[in-house]
């Protein structure tokens, strides 16, 4: 038998081959999962934890609805993912701005598309978020639960990373004068949980939600009647109605920083008031430190 003549590729076929994608799912793959994911939605084909937390709703709806903003609106760099442990708990303390929390589901999405574990953030959360319609169940649904130590210790004992904002109301409706000037932290309750579990707190530092909605005034008879913590008057809200709810596209940058142990501390730490405020002041300090840096590499608002 005559060897076989060997035929050398064309240029555009090389292409075609090494072309990024080639041997990606198509359409039709597409569409068979989202058929099965609708039949184990429709049959109840799908589990929940003790909180109510769907990992599967949350990956693939919700993480899938606020990823274009994490990757196209805000083009979030996220540095320091390796601070946040993979296998065990965490309790990430952030700082809080913006009007509305975009900051918190941002950092959510970091953790789960940055980290090497793709590890799932469980915010702890005001009650206020809780008592809304609609609202409150689908974040029992991401995973979320209210912001009190029994809860919070709860998830760092079952292994999972929890995330608090301790500046709370306070630090998301500050004024745009006040940008960047973290508010005060409360009682250190958080503090508490991660003593009493002995928890890792890694400080989380956020640039960028200051500039979404630049707050510049409070209309606080309206706030009262409606039963809200503020009622922002921005550039653009609510001279502009629901348009002016879309958040600018500044650019945004979340830094998880050093971890700070707890677990060195002696037993009845997380009831001693010196120690609390104490280890409180200092992940307080370090992320203002954090963010006075990042400032400073900034060279601008939009474009990094």
């Amino acid at each position: 038998m005559a060897d076989a003549q060997v035929i050398p590729l064309r240029a555009e076929d090389r292409e075609e081959t090494a072309r990024p994608g080639a041997d990606e799912p198509g359409w039709e793959d597409a569409v068979v999962d989202v058929l099965a994911f609708a039949r184990r939605r429709l049959l109840g084909d799908y589990q929940v934890d003790e909180f109510g937390f769907d990992e599967e709703l949350t990956d693939e709806v919700f993480l899938r609805m606020v990823r274009p903003f994490y990757e196209k609106w805000f083009r979030v760099e996220t540095s320091g993912v390796h601070n946040v442990p993979g296998d065990s708990g965490a309790l990430v303390v952030a700082n809080h701005s913006g009007t509305l929390p975009w900051d918190a589901l941002m950092t959510t999405v970091a953790l789960h598309d940055d980290h090497p574990a793709n590890r799932h953030l469980r915010m702890l959360a005001a009650d206020l978020v809780f008592r809304m319609p609609m609202l409150g169940p689908l974040v029992r649904k991401a995973g979320h639960t209210l912001a009190c130590n029994p809860d919070a210790e709860r998830l760092l004992n079952n292994g999972e990373v929890a995330a608090v904002w301790p500046e709370g109301f306070k630090g998301i409706g500050k004024p745009f004068k006040d940008r960047y000037k973290l508010q005060r932290f409360g009682r250190g309750g958080f503090v508490s949980a991660a003593l009493r579990t002995g928890a890792p707190i890694v400080p989380c530092a956020i640039v960028g939600a200051e500039e979404i909605y630049p707050k510049l005034a409070d209309i606080k008879p309206l706030a009262r009647l409606l039963g809200l913590p503020y009622f922002p008057v921005t550039p653009l809200f609510p001279h502009f109605g629901p348009l002016g709810a879309v958040p600018l596209p500044s650019k945004w940058y979340i830094e998880f920083g050093e971890p700070i142990e707890t677990s060195g501390y002696p037993e009845g730490a997380a009831d001693d008031p010196m120690v609390v405020f104490s280890l409180s002041d200092q992940v307080r300090e370090n992320i203002q430190q954090a963010l006075y840096r990042l400032l400073a590499q900034r060279t601008n608002v939009f474009l990094g």
